[in-house]
């Protein structure tokens, strides 16, 4: 069974309390992979499915942690649904986040986590799950931060992007890269971490919209944490709430917002 959802407190955040005999509780997972969900009933059984059945076969003890950020569909139930198929070893749980955003939703979720590894996917599950072995076969090695990446050596797209999409794409490497450093693709929703550095970066970042994953990098190369980019077989899904044209100041706006941030973090 999942926890269902707890309410969100103010920073800074705390531990989810487990509810009695929930053997993952009792016992620290090794990874806590995060999925932020908005009205995501269509999409969230699938991929909690896909997500377990990779995870039962690594040796770890994992937990898949989905934070609600204010759905009123019936992502909830789905969770309740899934975890009530036991899928594998794997345990679920989920938990509330009052302050929209995936960045917020993210935050949330991996700062109220104590597992060894940490990280998040998106609901969509554009990046497959295997991508996970070679994820974790870093962070054993020592790397802090490993990220998928669609722009990494061995990166394919399973079907092209748009023209536009890629000169927005472009642009916005340009523009973040004074920042981010050398990493390829700040954007793909495949990031994982180890304990220590999540909590290191995710008690920094503020940002909740589309410069989120940007400000995580952006932090993790002002803490001199290495970055290491797993290339992926990225599949964009149907539903994508980003448009290039309609976005592009706000996502300009949040971008100087983040550099703003950053020369005042100590």
């Amino acid at each position: 069974m999942t926890a269902r959802p707890s309410p969100d407190p103010e920073h800074p955040l705390t531990n989810v309390p487990a509810e009695g005999g929930n053997a993952v509780h009792d016992r620290q997972p090794d990874l806590d992979i995060v999925v932020p969900a908005y009205n995501e009933e269509a999409r969230l059984g699938p991929t909690l499915r896909a997500l377990a059945a990779h995870t039962a076969t690594l040796p770890l003890r994992v937990q898949i942690t989905v934070v609600d950020n204010g759905s009123v569909d019936r992502s909830a139930e789905v969770v309740d649904e899934v975890a009530q198929q036991r899928p594998g070893n794997t345990e679920l749980r989920l938990i509330g986040c009052a302050r929209q955003g995936k960045g917020a939703a993210v935050r949330r979720g991996l700062l109220a986590s104590t597992a060894r590894y940490r990280g998040f996917c998106d609901a969509d599950l554009s990046t497959p799950p295997q991508v996970l072995t070679d994820v974790l076969g870093h962070l054993e090695r020592g790397a802090p931060v490993v990220i998928g990446s669609r722009r990494a050596p061995g990166a394919s797209y399973a079907v092209a992007q748009p023209l536009v999409r890629r000169l927005g794409s472009s642009t916005f490497r340009m523009l973040t890269r004074p920042m981010v450093g050398e990493v390829a693709d700040t954007q793909c929703g495949f990031k994982f971490f180890s304990g220590d550095a999540a909590q290191q970066i995710f008690s920094r970042v503020t940002a909740r919209g589309f410069a989120f994953d940007v400000e995580v990098l952006a932090v993790a190369n002002r803490l001199g944490m290495p970055v290491v980019e797993v290339p992926v077989r990225w599949t964009d899904q149907a539903g994508s709430s980003f448009h290039v044209w309609s976005h592009g100041r706000r996502v300009v706006s949040e971008v100087v917002a983040v550099r703003a941030a950053l020369a005042r973090m100590s």
